[in-house]
C-alpha cells in the first residue's frame, strides 16, 4: 500500500471515530429524531454556522466525487459518496482521496 493511501485512510477512520463519538450518544437518547437533530444542530449561531459549511461542503464534496472520479475512470463512486452522507465530509474526502490515490498510482 501506499504511504498515501494509507494517510488517508488513517485520516478516513478519523473522520469517522470523531464526529460518531459526539453523534452515537445524541443518538442512543433521541433516536432518529430529525426535527430534533436539525433543531439541535441550529440552536445557536456557531452551529448553524458549521451545519451550513458541513452542508455546502458535503454537495461540493459530491459534485468533485462525479467530475473527477468519472474523469479518471473511478468505479464504486457511490462508496465517498454514501461515507459523506452517513457521517460526513470528514470521512467522504479522505475515502475518496484513498479511492483515487490508488486509481492514479496503477497507471
Amino acid at each position: 500500500m501506499k504511504p498515501a493511501v494509507l494517510v488517508y485512510a488513517l485520516l478516513a477512520i478519523a473522520g469517522a471515530a470523531l464526529p460518531l463519538s459526539q453523534f452515537l450518544p445524541w443518538f442512543m437518547e433521541h433516536g432518529l429524531d430529525v426535527p430534533r437533530f436539525i433543531a439541535d444542530l441550529f440552536a445557536t449561531r456557531i452551529g448553524g454556522f458549521f451545519g451550513w459549511d458541513v452542508i455546502v461542503s458535503a454537495v461540493v464534496l459530491t459534485v468533485f466525487i462525479l467530475i473527477e472520479g468519472r474523469r479518471i475512470g473511478l468505479r464504486h463512486l457511490w462508496l465517498p459518496i454514501a461515507c459523506t452522507f452517513s457521517v460526513g465530509v470528514s470521512f467522504g474526502l479522505p475515502v475518496f482521496l484513498a479511492l483515487r490515490e490508488r486509481a492514479l498510482s496503477a497507471d
